[in-house]
Formats: C-alpha cells, sequence, structure tokens
C-alpha cells in the first residue's frame, strides 16, 4: 500500500469511529464516507502535501451529506450547552487539518480531536 492508500484508510477509520460513537454508522452514511473517500483519492493524488488535510475534510463531507438527509452531525453534548438549542460539532481547522478537532460551534469549546467522540 502506498501513502495514498494509508491517508484514506486512516481518514476512513476516524471518521467511522466518530460515526459509531455517536450511533450514526448507518448504511447511508457509510456510503457517503466512501463515496467522499473516492473523491479525495484523487485530490491527494494531485496534491500530495494535502494528505495533512483529508481525515478533516472526509468529516466535513461526511456531515455535509448527513445534513441534506438525516440533519445535524455530530450533535454537541457539552454538559454546558445543555440549555442552547441543538447545534453540531464543527471541524477546527476549517481546511480539515492538520491535527483535526471536532469544537462546538456555539460555545467554540474542543470536545474531541476526530476518531476520538467515543473517548
Amino acid at each position: 500500500m502506498g501513502r495514498m492508500d494509508d491517508v484514506l484508510l486512516t481518514a476512513r477509520a476516524l471518521v467511522l469511529a466518530d460515526l459509531s460513537a455517536r450511533g450514526a454508522a448507518t448504511a447511508e452514511a457509510v456510503s457517503a464516507l466512501e463515496e467522499s473517500l473516492s473523491e479525495r483519492a484523487g485530490w491527494v493524488e494531485a496534491w500530495p502535501e494535502g494528505a495533512v488535510f483529508v481525515p478533516g475534510l472526509v468529516a466535513q463531507d461526511v456531515q455535509d451529506a448527513l445534513f441534506e438527509t438525516v440533519g445535524r452531525w455530530p450533535l454537541c453534548r457539552l454538559a454546558g450547552c445543555a440549555e442552547e438549542p441543538e447545534h453540531p460539532l464543527y471541524v477546527q481547522p476549517d481546511l480539515g487539518g492538520p491535527d483535526p478537532t471536532w469544537v462546538c460551534e456555539e460555545s467554540g469549546t474542543a470536545v474531541a480531536p476526530l476518531g476520538s467522540l467515543g473517548a
């Protein structure tokens, strides 16, 4: 396996772990994940230096796909946000990397690194 395969497999594992941790690893979500990976493969091939951004970008792709069909994912579960309207986490930094982290949309609080929502 080459570097591109490693990057894509890592992105798949991280996003799938977070989908599973939040009970969202449905067939639809996994299909959205696989579609994103397929699209990002060409992106990484064209710009190998951008590999560090792939996991976060894949997470954002899956968020966008799920928003269109099932709604916001992943939702914030911070205790301090219990009184707030339902709101999602988002990946910071905006370009998906390096070191993508889920952040509360309302408070700006870092919640977990990508792949660690179940920790």
